[in-house]
């Protein structure tokens, strides 16, 4: 409005923001605009005014940066269709072109009247006007590309004021804001020149790294130029006008100034040493020049009949390219001054900078890659070639510049044809696929160049090739240079065997021939190689042959080929491996027994494959008695074994060590021990034994410890029977341990009867079973006997039957022992309520300790031992209630046998009269009685009771000897006869009460009453201390 108001108002007239101008009714506002740009995050909006300025506003009334000054008053403001630019017009007469910020860029058009309207026409660079005279003008406006390329960095101007330096390869970006309108750009190495409307600012890189992006100034040249062309170097600008070369310094001193006969068309920095590049110019009538920078004088290099309009060198400053006026490419030897080749349809060239042969030039819609001097090869492409470095060529189509991977393969492959591989590998360097190098280091390979082949398998790792190349270079280090012999490997590496066959023959070397059709399975082809003339190498073709069908999961047809080649261990391996046994069995029962081998290995296999029976025949062909042995044990076939064995006595160790170990791992310990003890092992015998005996003991097992003392103590006689040096030693131990076997047997049932709540004995066993074990532990009582719980036992005994004066002692014998502490109160109150029982112990048990030798009464516990106080007999006890039995111990005068004295016993007993009993019967008439006559009358008659008579009071126990007339006189069946085993005596008694009915164990000798073992035996099926079966021989 007039007052440099601006309303914005919504569809229906409501005033939504109202921007009040600074200058108020003396800025009156004649041109608003809205940016139609769609990529403006903020709609934005160009307001002009006669105060002279140009502002701009978001929506909501907030100003966006300063007013801009216009220096006129402005008529018009318009914006181009995409926002990018602005046009204004006004009281100058002129149209002006400014940037969306309102930097002026330039002058559209003057005319002679002020211009009232402008306006852009939609999508296009056309801009028309009308003036205050009526005229309407219309103008197209053309923006030109100002850019600038150095290898890898490409300068390009964007929107007029700023600089885009873009990085090809890593496709990096960086935007310098120069706020005014950029005319030039050049761009070397580290360095960046720009020139602006007044001035041309140097820029350089901030580091030395090569993918840096970070600009910064170096020096601003404040000077107004008129150039066609610039260019920088490191340490100079050259601006060209025209015909003239001019070269200043960053400080804006002329140094050097070239005046060329001809106008410049093309002018390129080709690099040196910092202060003295060359540049490469060429001028519209054809010549071409090199230009030092410190060099006053230019240097011809060519001289063409037509104008130049690209030019390139070669990496090595070798060859010129060049692109002249009728689009024809001309490539020359820069010192012969020859032309090398020339082609059409180009508009611009580039060389390689990796490559020294190779350039790529653009023309019709078309990329043209040559090497060297091979044919063109192309593809499709828009756009101009404007650099070319590796793999990557760099093409600048309209505005935008972008880096195109091109694969190499082309010239590659032409440079193969031709047999150049080293040429070919300076060419896959710069970028081709894989396959492609597969290509190059097989040919190079069959070309029999292994340094290029090498290289090439490295770069697709190929180590299969690399270990063929390897041998070949050892071989070559070795002396060896057939050639043909190395290709031969390398075609069989490859697969071309035929040839490679035919290259062995022809090398004389026709066993790797053979050996590679075998190895590839190839027997028919091998066949037809070797001919029916060597029946050695059919055989071992055979052989190879069944080797392949073993490992094409073909065995059976294997095993037979090697059957029919004789190679009988390898059939047999994979018969064996198969379980075909019918098949082994066959071939065992073929085979000679003299080839042991392939028979020992058949019985291997049968024995993995748990065929005993023919394992068994295999050996017995064999003969391998240890063999067969060895079988029966591994599959515990253990009768086979003994029976063996048994024929065979040197094999028992084998038999039964093993067998016992089977036992003892199978927990039956007590077989186990028998075994080693029939395999001559007596020490592990005895180990394990002593092992079973303590175990049972730590266990309160006290009824087995009884036993394993008892088996040991048997083990000690075996063992001093076969060896006589141990002999003392070990019958020493036998009595050692025959005597714990039965402190340990009596004191299972005392164990019993204190720790469980019942007892399957009678008190008067129990009763007799402590006295017995008491009267026995007058030294060390062994591990695990209690001699509380034998006098709490026969403390309780004593008191049922009436032994108080027993009970008594028993009672104060605790007293002074560490009692535990479940019986401390039941022992002190049974102590206190003894004493109100009699001081002397019931008659009867006295009598039941009468001596049967002296007739003299012993007391109930003897510190003496279990023998007579008077005369010093030992007691006999029953092995089940430990009652005293009638019995009798009698030794043979020292010139009688045992075989004698048994056949004397053995004679029949001559008997007086028809008296049969010690009992008459008597009749008188009406009263019938039976006289019980005592006998005494007939002891001096008996020889064996005058034998028992001794002289009273003596302290020494004197043994019943008796002679050959008394041993006549015994009856069998009163005498009992413990027949021990060599190198012990046998032991003989005599029972003096012949109607006791006794039985001994023919396997322990323990002695009891007949009723009472029958009953035992019936419980336990065995005898009830050495566990004898009741069904085992004697």
């Amino acid at each position: 409005m007039m007052n440099g108001v601006v309303s914005i108002r919504n569809k229906n007239g409501e005033e939504k923001v109202k921007i009040e101008r600074p200058g108020g009714s003396s800025s009156p506002i004649w041109s608003i605009a809205w940016n139609p740009s769609k990529d403006e995050h903020n709609d934005i909006l160009a307001v002009a005014d006669w105060g002279q300025k140009l502002s701009f506003y978001q929506l909501s009334g907030k100003q966006i940066g300063k007013d801009r000054t216009l220096n006129y008053d402005p008529c018009c403001v318009s914006y181009f269709s995409k926002g990018e630019y602005i046009v204004m017009s006004g009281s100058d007469k002129q149209v002006s072109l400014y940037t969306k910020d309102g930097v002026r860029l330039g002058t559209i058009g003057e005319q002679n009247a002020w211009v009232w309207t402008c306006r852009v026409k939609p999508e296009s660079n056309f801009v028309v006007l009308g003036c205050q005279d009526g005229t309407i003008a219309c103008y197209q406006l053309a923006f030109s590309t100002v850019h600038g390329l150095y290898k890898d960095r490409y300068a390009y101007r964007d929107s007029m004021t700023d600089v885009i330096v873009q990085h090809l390869i890593t496709e990096q970006k960086v935007r310098i804001k120069c706020r005014e309108l950029v005319r030039k750009i050049a761009i070397y190495r580290n360095r960046l020149a720009i020139q602006l409307p007044e001035k041309i600012l140097i820029y350089e890189l901030y580091s030395d790294d090569s993918s840096d992006m970070y600009y910064r100034i170096k020096e601003k040249i404040c000077r107004k130029f008129e150039c066609n062309l610039l260019v920088v170097c490191s340490q100079h600008i050259i601006l060209c006008q025209e015909k003239r070369l001019q070269c200043l310094s960053f400080t804006s001193v002329r140094e050097k100034e070239w005046v060329m006969e001809s106008l410049i068309r093309y002018i390129k920095v080709i690099g040196g040493p910092p202060g003295r590049e060359g540049l490469l110019v060429g001028l519209k009538n054809g010549a071409i020049l090199k230009i030092f920078v410190d060099n006053p004088f230019p240097i011809t290099l060519l001289k063409l009949s037509t104008s130049v309009r690209c030019l390139d060198m070669s990496a090595s400053r070798n060859k010129l390219a060049v692109v002249d006026e009728h689009n024809t490419l001309l490539v020359y030897d820069i010192n012969s001054k020859e032309l090398l080749f020339q082609e059409p349809n180009a508009n611009s060239v580039a060389w390689n900078t990796q490559c020294e042969d190779m350039l790529c030039f653009s023309g019709n819609g078309y990329l043209n890659i040559k090497a060297s001097n091979f044919p063109v090869h192309q593809q499709k492409m828009q756009g101009f070639i404007v650099g070319y470095n590796g793999s990557k060529i760099f093409c600048l189509h309209v505005y935008s510049m972008s880096a195109v991977e091109v694969p190499q393969s082309a010239p590659m492959y032409q440079y193969l044809e031709r047999k150049m591989f080293k040429e070919a590998y300076q060419i896959a360097c710069l970028g081709v696929t894989d396959s492609d190098w597969g290509d190059l280091a097989t040919e190079a390979l069959e070309g029999l160049d292994f340094e290029t082949a090498k290289k090439a398998f490295i770069r697709i790792r190929d180590l299969r090739y690399l270990e063929l190349i390897n041998s070949i270079e050892e071989r070559k280090k070795r002396g060896e240079n057939d050639n043909e012999l190395f290709l031969a490997d390398v075609y069989a590496f490859q697969g071309k065997f035929h040839e490679a066959a035919k290259l062995y023959k022809r090398t004389g070397h026709e066993s790797r021939a053979l050996s590679m059709y075998t190895d590839l399975r190839m027997f028919e082809y091998a066949k037809e190689f070797v001919g029916t003339t060597d029946p050695k190498s059919s055989r071992m073709l055979m052989t190879k042959q069944a080797d392949w069908a073993k490992s094409s999961k073909e065995p059976r047809a294997a095993a037979e080929m090697y059957l029919s080649a004789g190679e009988h261990m390898k059939a047999i391996d994979i018969i064996g491996e198969h379980g075909w046994a019918d098949m082994l069995i066959d071939i065992a029962r073929k085979l000679d027994k003299a080839e042991r081998e392939p028979l020992a290995k058949c019985a291997h296999h049968f024995k993995r494959l748990k065929h005993h029976g023919y394992a068994s025949e295999t050996y017995s062909k064999m003969g391998d008695l240890k063999a067969l042995l060895d079988l029966h044990v591994e599959t515990r076939h253990w009768d086979e074994a003994f029976s063996l064995a048994e024929k065979h006595p040197h094999f028992k160790y084998d038999v039964f060590v093993p067998y016992a170990q089977w036992l003892a791992e199978n927990d039956r310990f007590e077989e186990a021990q028998k075994a080693f003890h029939k395999a001559g092992r007596q020490n592990e015998a005895v180990k394990v034994l002593e092992q079973l005996t303590h175990n049972a003991v730590v266990e309160n097992r006290f009824n087995d410890a009884g036993y394993y003392y008892w088996m040991l103590s048997m083990q000690c006689l075996d063992i001093a029977r076969e060896n006589e040096e141990q002999k003392d030693e070990m019958l020493k131990k036998f009595e050692q341990f025959q005597h714990l076997a039965e402190l340990y047997h009596v004191y299972h049932s005392i164990q019993r009867y204190t720790d469980e709540p019942f007892s399957s004995h009678m008190p008067e066993a129990l009763f007799n079973i402590c006295r017995f074990l008491l009267n026995n532990l007058t030294r060390d009582i062994p591990p695990g006997i209690s001699k509380v719980n034998t006098l709490y036992a026969l403390a309780k005994q004593s008191r049922k039957l009436g032994a108080y004066k027993l009970a008594r002692y028993s009672y104060e014998k605790l007293q002074e022992l560490h009692v535990p502490s479940r019986f401390s109160e039941a022992i002190e109150l049974d102590s206190l309520t003894i004493r109100s029982k009699p001081f002397h112990d019931s008659e009867d048990l006295i009598e039941g300790m009468m001596c049967y030798r002296c007739s003299t009464s012993n007391p109930l516990l003897n510190n003496q031992g279990s023998v007579c106080i008077n005369c010093r007999q030992p007691f006999i006890y029953s092995a089940s209630s430990y009652e005293v039995l009638p019995l009798v111990q009698f030794y043979l005068e020292e010139a009688i046998s045992d075989e004698e004295a048994l056949s004397l016993i053995d004679l029949e007993v001559p008997h007086k009269d028809q008296r049969d009993a010690q009992g008459q019967d008597i009749d008188n008439g009406e009263l019938q009685a039976l006289r019980i006559d005592d006998g005494m009358d007939d002891a001096e008659e008996d020889p064996f009771t005058a034998k028992m008579s001794f002289e009273q009071g003596g302290s020494t126990f004197v043994p019943v000897k008796v002679s050959r007339s008394v041993l006549r006189s015994m009856s069998r069946r009163d005498v009992l006869i413990k027949r021990w085993p060599r190198p012990l005596k046998w032991e003989y008694f005599r029972s003096l009460l012949p109607d006791v009915s006794i039985t001994m164990c023919p396997t322990c000798f323990k002695m009891y009453h007949s009723e009472d073992y029958e009953l035992l035996v019936l419980q336990h099926n065995c005898c009830p201390y050495c566990r004898r079966p009741i069904d085992e021989p004697n």
